[in-house]
């Protein structure tokens, strides 16, 4: 059904869609704004679980009092774990972790390098350190993934279209979710494309999608449930 404007921002007022609050880079230095921020929104929103999402989905049914709420930190940088993942431990929020596992797999050495090299924004104060490590490590990744959502988002920071080969396919989709999956004991539940192109764009790419057994797709505009 396609809402008009009206019967959209009132379902918005009522509580009817799920607030996804999106974050990129969040060095120490920005800890207690982030944080402030973060609790603004508990107060006013109810944090969801990957369990709430899939009861949500399965049922039309939402338990809470209050409309939901997902703060989604994406790549996959050391901050992410480091500063983000902390504070949403603080005020008892879920985050999901959107995460490049490219990124992750790159020497240390070389990590600024493959920031920049694939849309992966820094900030200066990551760099006062050259040759720090900008990325998460599969260690941490594991850590995240008992408290919070970790999922591919690609492993090289790709869009839908710069992934066309059968080798492509592989690297950008399968692996990132047997390499997560491995590492968590979990099934990764949700993939992103780098610009968040929704579900149904391309055939090919949500069969893969179905495929690899992710069950969610997330976009600028809304969360897929895929299977």
């Amino acid at each position: 059904m396609t809402l008009t404007y009206t019967a959209h921002r009132d379902a918005i007022a009522s509580g009817r869609f799920i607030r996804v609050v999106n974050y990129h880079n969040t060095p120490a230095s920005s800890r207690k704004a982030l944080r402030e921020e973060l609790e603004r929104y508990s107060k006013r929103f109810a944090s969801i679980t990957l369990g709430e999402l899939d009861e949500f989905f399965a049922t039309g049914r939402w338990r809470q009092e209050r409309p939901g709420f997902i703060p989604v930190f994406y790549e996959g940088y050391r901050n992410s774990a480091q500063v983000a993942g902390p504070v949403c431990d603080e005020l008892g929020l879920t985050g999901w972790f959107p995460i490049c596992t490219g990124f992750v797999d790159c020497p240390t050495a070389e990590q600024e390098a493959y920031a920049r090299s694939h849309h992966i924004g820094l900030v200066a104060e990551d760099l006062e350190t050259p040759g720090a490590r900008l990325a998460m490590t599969w260690g941490e990744i594991a850590a995240l993934s008992q408290r919070h959502v970790v999922s591919p988002h690609t492993a090289s920071h790709y869009g839908i279209a710069d992934v066309n080969t059968a080798e492509e396919f592989d690297r950008e989709i399968f692996e990132p979710k047997r390499k997560m999956d491995a590492v968590t004991g979990q099934s990764a539940p949700a993939f992103v494309w780098l610009h968040g192109t929704q579900h149904g764009m391309s055939e090919r790419h949500d069969r893969a999608l179905q495929q690899a057994g992710y069950r969610y797709q997330i976009s600028n505009t809304m969360i897929h449930r895929i299977a």
